[in-house]
């Protein structure tokens, strides 16, 4: 379990670390234009997380996300006390992410995030951001286990572009998000309604993955 929750915090540190600083330098560089600065924190973001899972995916599952914690818990698969630790552990990797992405750029280390992020139609894409992403993990580990970074990787990338929200899809970068004021950020206020309808998604893609003949390992 040491090593487990070491990979879970170190991954979740690097992901933030990259949302956050591809978020900052994308910015940089796109002039103003913002689909250019979308493009480079997607396909950042979309890289890390095939290296982070490719890497270290055996050691701990790799999933960076109380929400993907949960829905293993929920299966089965982890038990909950070990789903508790993944996400008190992905928590603090996050926000460590976000302070590390914020020196690397010589920015204020603790920012309340100031970007509006709310309403149905936001809610609404995150909700469908976590749905696709619990059931790319869900069916992508049945029947194409080891192509798995590579569909996450590929549904996150797509997911940036096809949400209104630009599909956080996870509590724990939820939470950090709201801690810096870049691109990338998110009000603390809205926090709590992204958080919901990623669990929502969560639920979902658990009663779609059983409709769809998904079987769970049985705990030992």
């Amino acid at each position: 379990m040491p090593r487990q929750l070491a990979a879970e915090g170190l991954g979740t540190a690097l992901l933030l670390a990259t949302v956050v600083g591809s978020g900052v330098m994308g910015v940089a560089l796109a002039d103003g234009n913002d689909a250019v600065a979308l493009l480079a924190n997607a396909g950042a973001t979309a890289g890390m997380l095939y290296v982070l899972i490719t890497i270290l995916g055996p050691i701990s599952g790799a999933h960076f996300n109380p929400a993907v914690s949960l829905a293993m818990a929920i299966r089965g698969e982890q038990s909950p006390r070990d789903a508790l630790l993944y996400s008190a552990v992905q928590g603090l990797g996050a926000v460590v992410g976000v302070v590390i992405a914020h020196a690397m750029f010589g920015l204020d280390l603790f920012q309340p995030g100031t970007q509006a992020r709310t309403g149905a139609s936001q809610w609404l894409s995150e909700g469908v951001a976590t749905f696709g992403l619990l059931l790319t993990i869900l069916l992508g580990a049945r029947h194409r286990p080891t192509a798995l970074p590579a569909l996450v990787a590929a549904y996150i990338f797509a997911a940036y572009w096809f949400t209104s929200s630009t599909s956080f899809a996870n509590p724990a970068v939820t939470l950090a998000r709201a801690l810096t004021t870049t691109f990338a950020g998110i009000r603390p206020m809205d926090v709590g309604g992204f958080v919901l309808a990623q669990f929502g998604g969560m639920f979902a893609a658990l009663a779609m993955a059983r409709l769809l003949g998904t079987e769970a390992r049985r705990p030992a």
